[in-house]
């Protein structure tokens, strides 16, 4: 029973934490672009962005 006078506030303090990094993070801008990441993942460009670059790799 003594434990529980320990583990409500401890809790209740978590619950806290928890959500103040969670609203910190909504209003940081952390959740603005969800899909960006992974559309620039799939279009990666592998050509060179010089011709010297083109020369180089074809030799």
């Amino acid at each position: 029973m003594e434990s529980l006078y320990l583990l409500i506030p401890l809790s209740i303090l978590l619950v806290f934490c928890i959500g103040a990094l969670f609203w910190w993070a909504t209003h940081s801008g952390q959740f603005d672009d969800l899909e960006g990441p992974g559309h620039s993942v799939l279009m990666d460009d592998d050509k060179p962005e010089h011709a010297d670059a083109a020369d180089r790799n074809d030799r």
